[in-house]
């Protein structure tokens, strides 16, 4: 049963509920805190990028295709098509020698507002590239030309390259591959489902490699999380949540559509998957920072951020106090 995770106050009056769940795994996979159902199945949806992101690195295409650190994280990206962004991306577009028309996702503008507005007003049209699972896309398309497999099916579920996403994600979440659901994601490509606990997994191991008992899967870890630690902002965007945790480099963190978030703690060696049941990702950053409050997370610095950043106040148009988001629930 789901449980409120955060609340809505307009003055004193109760104005919204999100309820949903919450799962901690220590570093053997064991239930260490539940906040409504651990068991709850979830599309890992885009918290998959960055497990999505290792065969391509243990095959070693990251030097067969010669991209740098920068252009690597994009790979597990839900970016916002910032200048950055695109940059990064065309280059690794024109590395492994990628069109736009050969995108399973369709052409859109930047979800940057004022990228977008930029782009409308130059008269330029939409690119497949701006997309923000363009990233994850093309290292997919990277792994049909190295697996050889015809690039017209890398989004197939029975492709070669998608079957091999499949036993990534069975053996990060501890889970057997007939068990995971599988559906197609909002950008065309297979979507995975596992009980909450399993993403909890998935994510101890990318905070916690030494427990990965295959050598390359270990190093191509390893290798994502540094890069995403280092360049945070190829991730998500300016000031946004994934690139606001990874920041700190003790954690390893991304968000899915549909209220879905997952992070890890290093030191503390723990895993953690939260579901919005509303599909919100509003609540994400205060129920983030509760969850880190309760554990007595070490790195004040990375609650102070986040408390600026995201606050808990609500504030009008007018920017005036209203309210407030109040997140009661315990570990």
């Amino acid at each position: 049963m789901d449980e409120i995770l955060m609340t809505e106050y307009r003055g004193d009056i109760l104005e919204c509920i999100n309820r949903g769940h919450i799962v901690i795994v220590d570093d053997k996979g064991k239930i260490v805190h539940e906040v409504g159902d651990g068991d709850f199945q979830a599309y890992f949806r885009s918290s998959a990028k960055p497990i999505q992101a290792i065969p391509f690195i243990s095959r070693g295409l990251q030097e067969k295709f010669n991209l740098t650190d920068k252009e690597l994280a994009i790979l597990a990206a839900s970016h916002r098509a910032e200048k950055e962004h695109v940059d990064v991306l065309v280059n690794v577009m024109n590395k492994i020698g990628i069109k736009d028309e050969e995108f399973i996702c369709k052409p859109t503008y930047p979800l940057k507002e004022d990228e977008k507005i930029k782009l409308i007003k130059a008269g330029e049209e939409k690119k497949s590239i701006y997309h923000n699972c363009s990233g994850k896309h093309l290292g997919l398309m990277g792994l049909c030309l190295d697996m050889g497999e015809d690039m017209k099916n890398y989004w197939k579920k029975d492709s070669i390259i998608q079957k091999e996403i499949l036993r990534y994600i069975s053996y990060m979440a501890d889970i057997d591959e007939g068990e995971i659901g599988i559906g197609v994601d909002g950008c065309g490509v297979p979507v995975f489902a596992a009980p909450l606990k399993n993403l909890a997994t998935a994510y101890m191991k990318m905070a916690c490699p030494e427990v990965i008992k295959h050598r390359k899967v270990r190093d191509s870890v390893i290798k994502i999380t540094k890069v995403m630690n280092t360049y945070p902002k190829m991730i998500s965007g300016t000031g946004l949540i994934c690139s606001t945790l990874l920041e700190d480099e003790n954690i390893i963190a991304k968000g899915g559509a549909r209220g879905i978030y997952c992070f890890g703690l290093k030191k503390e060696k723990l895993g953690i998957a939260i579901k919005v049941m509303d599909g919100s990702e509003a609540p994400w950053p205060y129920i983030i920072i509760s969850i880190l409050e309760q554990l007595n997370y070490e790195n004040k610095n990375t609650i102070k951020k986040l408390r600026d950043r995201f606050n808990s106040e609500l504030v009008n148009d007018n920017n005036l106090i209203v309210g407030r988001r109040v997140c009661k629930f315990k570990l």
